[in-house]
């Protein structure tokens, strides 16, 4: 149950495979960095977007422009390549920006020895290995460990899971959508939201889109977003997430290249994503190898069990949320599984 529960926040992140979606331009880190927040929306009618330079799609713009704008958003390029270098501190799949149709990815030369020196890590191991070597750590730490990781094939670490192109801005509402909401309800809102600036779901999958880019979100009014079925509050969240990526104050080189710390501290400074929902998107859709959640309901029952406790008989006791394991000692067992703490998917 709770390795079901961590996969299924994993697919409310919106990480989809390359094959699934249309050809990406690879771009190094270094030389598309300034992208993210040159596209902005100038104009609004009715509180809705409007066209700018092809970027920015009107919710009422006709299929020919629709057709143009998904024409410059998915132009055709190579795919990714399933061996490259990775780190275990720093974001190991390749993330699309937000307002144009690039990837940044950890290409050969991308992040380099004066990268370290500002926060974003060294890259030390190769995508094609990254999963086998973190399994033999795990399990040289902790030998009970090796039934669960023989019987469940962790895809998300695998050289294809790590060539899945996530969209941050896309995964970032989608676990705003998804609080306090059934799955099958936040899938549901989800789809009415994309369709408010793109129409049918079956015009959007032939035409390659996926998701409004922050530069149409962010001049709409609240009104108008609720409309998909968000509640104020959220639609507040969304369309502030929005202004930030537009404002460059979120950046999809930032997130590359940022220390596990420094994106939970940027991430959980914005309204509407708490700590939980920030740590799930480090390690599910950015793939950061060591990001450990203690306040997972499913990681505080399955490490309870791995330890020997009767999970079935705390259950039933009244103790809180660390009736379980405390939060200490959560963290003092977890720490011999570094760098790869995300052995929370096993629990």
């Amino acid at each position: 149950m709770a390795q079901k529960r961590l996969l299924r926040s994993a697919s409310r992140l919106g990480a989809s495979s390359a094959s699934q979606r249309a050809a990406e331009t690879i771009t190094d880190v270094t030389s598309i960095s300034t992208r993210d927040s040159s596209s902005k929306a100038n104009e609004t009618i009715d509180g809705r977007p409007s066209i700018e330079a092809g970027v920015v799609e009107c919710a009422s713009a006709s299929p020919s422009k629709k057709r143009k704008v998904a024409s410059a958003r998915n132009l055709a390029s190579e795919t990714i390549p399933l061996q490259r270098p990775a780190g275990t501190h720093s974001t190991s799949t390749p993330l699309k920006t937000p307002q144009g149709p690039h990837v940044i990815a950890c290409m050969e030369g991308g992040l380099n020895e004066s990268t370290s020196e500002t926060g974003g890590p060294r890259l030390t191991i190769s995508t094609n290995r990254l999963l086998e070597q973190a399994c033999a750590h795990l399990i040289q730490a902790d030998s009970r460990l090796q039934p669960l990781i023989e019987k469940h094939h962790c895809h998300l670490f695998s050289p294809e899971g790590l060539a899945e192109v996530v969209d941050p801005f896309e995964s970032l509402c989608s676990s705003i959508m998804a609080q306090q909401v059934s799955g099958a309800a936040a899938s549901s809102i989800k789809a009415k939201f994309i369709g408010l600036f793109f129409g049918k779901e079956e015009e959007r999958a032939q035409e390659g889109i996926f998701f409004p880019s922050p530069a149409q979100i962010a001049p709409c009014d609240v009104a108008f977003l609720r409309t998909a079925g968000l509640s104020a509050r959220k639609a507040e969240y969304i369309k502030g997430l929005a202004q930030q990526f537009v404002d460059g104050e979120l950046t999809t080189a930032m997130l590359i290249k940022a220390s596990d710390e420094d994106i939970i501290k940027k991430l959980t400074a914005v309204r509407g994503l708490g700590l939980w929902s920030v740590q799930m998107f480090a390690c599910f859709a950015l793939r950061r190898t060591d990001i450990f959640s203690t306040g997972d309901l499913g990681v505080r029952r399955g490490m309870a069990a791995l330890m020997g406790k009767n999970v079935q008989k705390l259950r039933a006791n009244k103790g809180g949320k660390w009736k379980y394991m405390s939060e200490n000692d959560m963290l003092q067992y977890s720490a011999k599984f570094a760098p790869y703490r995300y052995a929370e998917w096993y629990f």
